[in-house]
């Protein structure tokens, strides 16, 4: 009797395991960029029941990769099964900030990731391949680019987050190898301010995207969100703005992506 319990046991765990979200790593090819560029995808435990998921699109911080993420927050799989999405961790390279660079033509992370690796999702994975099916969020550089993105690819994304965003550049003329993508700030400062979320918010269509960012109150880039909300209030934008302790660090971001789980599956899981 007891051996038939263990045996039980065994198999209930070990079905347990196997059905667990399942962790790829896609070779994807840029043609705006000519090389390839990996991506970590995470699919949940029921992804070959045959029906298809909402994506997230889970971006790195400077300095980062597209590994990043699934190496320091491995829970992100349990949020995959707990949500029943797709979440993909691009590669940003590690100073891009999402941008198509004007100044340096191999450097197209725009491009990227907002056409090339979402046409290579939806092509090579069971995705409700429309905005509505789509979501993008990202910490600091990620935070930045994640809005940056889906304002300018409102067609694309449906919802958005950031985490400890740098959501205004223009403070940082020296900072993350930035100039290095938009040229020095003294000599193209309109470039920088057309580059900066902060100074974006009249892209937003009304309606065209669920917004949700956050910050740590100790945070170093905490005083330009707390701006960005002001400004989107101004502006009579829709959106959900949390505060809560924390600094720039994983052990904020690994919490903070949580709460982010939640609002993006209360909008993959909305009513038309």
């Amino acid at each position: 009797m007891k051996n038939s319990f263990l045996m039980f046991a065994c198999l209930f765990l070990f079905n347990q395991v196997i059905i667990a979200a399942e962790v790829d790593t896609a070779l994807t090819y840029s043609k705006s960029m000519k090389k390839n560029i990996k991506a970590v995808v995470i699919k949940p435990d029921n992804y070959k029941t045959g029906k298809a998921f909402p994506v997230v699109y889970l971006l790195h911080g400077a300095g980062g990769s597209y590994a990043e993420w699934a190496r320091k927050v491995p829970g992100i799989k349990d949020l995959a099964d707990q949500y029943q999405f797709i979440i993909v961790c691009p590669d940003g390279n590690v100073t891009s900030w999402y941008f198509d660079s004007p100044v340096d033509p191999a450097w197209k992370y725009e491009t990227y990731v907002a056409t090339e690796l979402v046409s290579y999702i939806d092509g090579h994975y069971k995705t409700i391949a429309t905005k509505k099916g789509r979501a993008i969020t990202g910490l600091s550089m990620g935070g930045h680019g994640a809005l940056y993105l889906a304002i300018k690819h409102q067609d694309v994304y449906g919802a958005v987050g950031s985490m400890s965003g740098g959501v205004d550049i223009k403070p940082f003329p020296n900072g993350w190898e930035i100039s290095k993508r938009l040229g020095k700030q003294d000599e193209f400062p309109e470039r920088w301010k057309q580059n900066s979320v902060i100074d974006m918010i009249y892209q937003i269509k009304p309606g065209a995207l669920a917004i949700a960012f956050e910050c740590g109150v100790d945070d170093f880039f905490y005083k330009m969100n707390v701006r960005l909300h002001d400004e989107l209030l101004y502006n009579n934008i829709q959106h959900d703005f949390t505060t809560r302790p924390g600094v720039h660090n994983w052990d904020y971001w690994a919490n903070a992506i949580k709460f982010q789980s939640v609002f993006l599956s209360n909008y993959f899981n909305q009513k038309p």
